[in-house]
């Protein structure tokens, strides 16, 4: 807001203020001083600048209304259709522009071809001749201008103002530029292209709904006109179509050519199938007034596919079981008529037929919103005064213990995240890594994706945890644990039957830690996260879900997601795998991103959760404790050893743990040596022999299966 004040410039004094159309928002244009006079109308000194708007047409008390429009009223995207609502809502009657309708007896010299009667209901072109293509009169920019659209000549600003107040889009065809004899509504063959008004040359994909002259396309059907016939300066003759397109069509069309217009939003929603001979003919009656046009004689409206009228049946009954409120017999016909339904029949069964501008109503609990709407939401009760039955929702298994996990997770300090199950394809074709998830499947894309950093379903959950810790790390934060709980998507492999239309779909959880482990105290320094932290809990986070047994496999090598990997086993199953992210994919995340994945699926199939738990009191017997010592080939895993050290202690063995690991100049080049500390016991005091022997089983285990010798 500017305050206009007395003041001196360059020495002179001011007394006001000269400004172009933009600075007092009536225009968008800068060019220079807006000259009053040029306009013929009564510019005084001292007049109201508000009389002059009036003047022109543009009323200082008119108010412009922002609308947001939820996708299942298409009736609400034009004037009329708000209109319509507030004449409801105050009980002022409607009042529609008057249209002169042509006499649709007389053919239009222009024959109209529809090969698609599904894709192209109906379509109806007039003719209006003697136009003087050029700017706009004032109160038709005006009114564009106050709701966003911008003014580009008198043709195509008359087809705007139809469409918005209307709903029904209008293409205005150059008739002398259109190639004869007929026009044609078809679907696009292979290799077909056309320069839509845009400027952009566009390759048409196959099957999408075109309009047609004798040499191609003209326009693209609901969505955006070719360069070929556009309206110009030389334009003499206009053809104004005005037709109704099939909503999935043009919503395909528009989706696949990543093309979106005011035409194609309304299309997509759907049009009144009836409206089009009408809206024309308003179009032609405004051409006439702004652009001198004369309406030529003939009219092309071909109904490849009559409309259908809709009724539905309404039991109030059903209405104030729904809204929780009784509405009359009376207030519901008046309302419901006021918007333009019409009823018949009684309170049992009131028979509702739709109008066309409405193909969003289709079912009696359609009806009955019409009815809240109307009565006013804020009349109806915040609480349920007649009973509702509600089906208990069936626990998912496999949900219920990722979801156990994740509150585990949650305990030992990590943060929820919900990422998106969207992205780019190449991050996927980054993650879909054979060696992390144990198998090779190719990714799975959508058919019409938002972007193209969203056209892929993730085959992991890490593309996300990796982005979120990333995103943290360049932020100060140094001590980072995330936990994210989702599906992840691929095709079916070779064999599997558990799947649907080729796709799999599993549950998985997984986790992120970077940063410090720990953070330094008085007593202790500070000390990065590695792997073996997060393996640590994920191991616990198994133990918790019942998951027994676990075998532990390394792959130390690198692959295309990961530095390395520890791929986690139970029954046979791949239940998890842990490991460090390659650089390429962690960024900059410093010290490193540790990672690990769990299969929903796997775990509830191994979990022993639910089964008899038997507890047995602390032995009054002691334990006997002995290490052992081996010297194997470096870089053999702990895991394996660990496993046959287990099975050849049998019961008798009560824990095994890994407490030193060496290599150096006491043990032969290329080799380490791995010590173990047994705790053996039982029921009653074992003898040394007895203790002796055991271990030595399970040295000549260890022999037998992975070539180690005892160390001395």
């Amino acid at each position: 807001e500017i305050t206009i004040k007395k003041s001196k410039i360059r020495g002179e004094t001011s007394q006001g203020m000269i400004c172009a159309e933009d600075e007092l928002g009536i225009g968008t244009s800068h060019d220079g001083i807006l000259v009053l006079d040029e306009d013929g109308l009564a510019t005084a000194p001292g007049t109201p600048f508000a009389d002059y708007l009036d003047a022109r047409g543009l009323r200082p008390g008119d108010a412009v209304l922002d609308v947001n429009v939820t996708p299942n009223r298409p009736d609400a995207t034009s004037h009329l259709g708000v209109a319509r609502d507030l004449a409801a809502l105050t009980g002022v009657p409607l009042r529609l522009p008057e249209v002169t309708m042509p006499d649709a007896s007389v053919p239009l010299s222009i024959p109209v071809t529809v090969e698609d009667a599904d894709g192209c209901p109906r379509y109806a072109a007039l003719v209006v001749e003697g136009v003087t293509v050029g700017p706009s009169p004032d109160w038709l920019r005006d009114r564009l201008t106050a709701i966003g659209v911008r003014s580009v000549n008198n043709v195509v600003d008359v087809t705007n103002v139809v469409l918005h107040e209307t709903g029904q889009p209008l293409h205005a065809f150059d008739l002398d530029r259109l190639a004869g004899p007929e026009i044609v509504v078809r679907r696009s063959r292979a290799g077909e292209t056309i320069e839509t008004l845009d400027g952009a040359k566009r390759d048409v994909p196959e099957g999408t709904l075109l309009i047609c002259d004798a040499d191609g396309p003209v326009a693209i059907a609901g969505v955006m006109g070719g360069a070929r016939t556009e309206v110009t300066d030389a334009t003499t003759r206009v053809l104004i179509e005005s037709a109704a397109f099939d909503a999935p069509s043009v919503r395909r069309a528009s989706k696949r050519l990543g093309l979106s217009t005011d035409a194609s939003y309304r299309f997509e929603r759907g049009v009144d199938e009836t409206a089009q001979l009408r809206a024309a003919a308003r179009a032609a009656a405004l051409l006439a007034e702004v652009a001198g046009g004369t309406l030529a004689p003939g009219v092309a409206d071909v109904v490849s596919r009559p409309y259908t009228p809709r009724t539905v049946t309404l039991r109030l009954s059903r209405v104030a079981r729904l809204l929780g409120v009784a509405v009359p017999e009376a207030e519901a016909r008046r309302l419901l008529t006021a918007i333009g339904f019409e009823t018949t029949g009684d309170a049992e069964a009131l028979t509702v037929a739709v109008p066309p501008w409405r193909p969003d109503v289709t079912r009696e609990v359609d009806v009955v919103e019409e009815v809240a709407r109307l009565v006013g939401l804020d009349r109806l009760p915040t609480v349920a005064t007649v009973p509702v039955a509600l089906a208990p929702v069936p626990e998912d298994p496999t949900f219920s213990l990722l979801d156990r996990m994740r509150r585990r997770a949650a305990v030992l300090g990590f943060h929820d995240v919900a990422t998106n199950s969207l992205v780019s394809a190449a991050t996927a074709a980054a993650y879909a890594d054979p060696a992390w998830s144990g198998h090779a499947r190719s990714v799975v894309e959508t058919l019409n994706p938002v972007s193209q950093d969203m056209a892929v379903l993730r085959p992991s959950l890490l593309p996300g945890l990796a982005q979120a810790t990333a995103y943290n790390a360049a932020r100060g934060a140094d001590a980072l644990r995330l936990v994210d709980v989702g599906h992840v998507y691929g095709r079916a492999l070779d064999g599997e039957t558990t799947v649907v239309a080729g796709y799999r779909e599993t549950p998985s959880l997984a986790l992120a830690m970077a940063g410090l482990a720990e953070r330094a105290a008085w007593d202790r320094p500070a000390r990065p996260a590695d792997v073996y932290d997060l393996k640590g809990i994920v191991l616990d986070l198994l133990a918790d879900a019942g998951v027994t047994g676990l075998t532990e496999t390394a792959e130390p090598e690198p692959s295309s997601a990961t530095a390395y990997r520890l791929v986690l086993t139970a029954q046979g199953q791949r239940v998890g795998v842990v490991g460090r992210l390659s650089d390429a994919l962690a960024g900059d995340v410093r010290g490193g991103l540790f990672v690990a994945e769990i299969d929903g699926d796997a775990v509830a199939r191994v979990s022993t959760l639910g089964a008899t738990v038997r507890y047995a009191a602390i032995s009054r017997h002691p334990a006997v404790e002995r290490d052992v010592a081996v010297v194997v080939p470096e870089g053999t895993a702990a895991g394996p050893l660990l496993q046959t050290i287990r099975d050849a202690a049998g019961p008798l063995l009560q824990s095994v743990r890994l407490f030193d690991v060496y290599r150096g100049d006491r043990i032969p080049a290329g080799t380490q040596s791995l010590a173990f500390a047994l705790t053996l016991g039982a029921d009653r005091t074992r003898r040394d022999a007895e203790v002796d022997g055991r271990v030595r089983r399970v040295v000549g285990a260890l022999e037998r299966d992975h070539g180690a010798t005892l160390r001395q």
